[in-house]
């Protein structure tokens, strides 16, 4: 779970405006940080199973926001893609 402040730091880089919370950029970019530390949880704890869905859920939500993102806006996409260091 994320504390208050790396939910902003997560946010701080993508976001559209202050105060956004609510853009694809931004839910994408908080998803990847709770992605990020869900690994490396299960890294060293392999056999927890309901953590494990619930990673799988948000890869899964995190690639409907790309997805609408790149219909939307594909310079974008593209550049938040970059920021964030996945690949397409």
């Amino acid at each position: 779970m994320l504390s208050k402040r790396q939910k902003q730091n997560a946010m701080k880089d993508v976001k559209r405006h202050d105060g956004d919370t609510g853009s694809p950029e931004a839910q994408v970019g908080l998803l990847t940080r709770k992605i990020n530390e869900l690994a490396s949880h299960l890294k060293k704890n392999p056999k927890d199973f309901h953590s494990r869905r619930g990673l799988l859920q948000m890869v899964a939500d995190r690639r409907k926001h790309l997805k609408y993102l790149e219909g939307k806006d594909e310079k974008a996409h593209a550049s938040l893609l970059k920021k964030l260091g996945l690949k397409k």
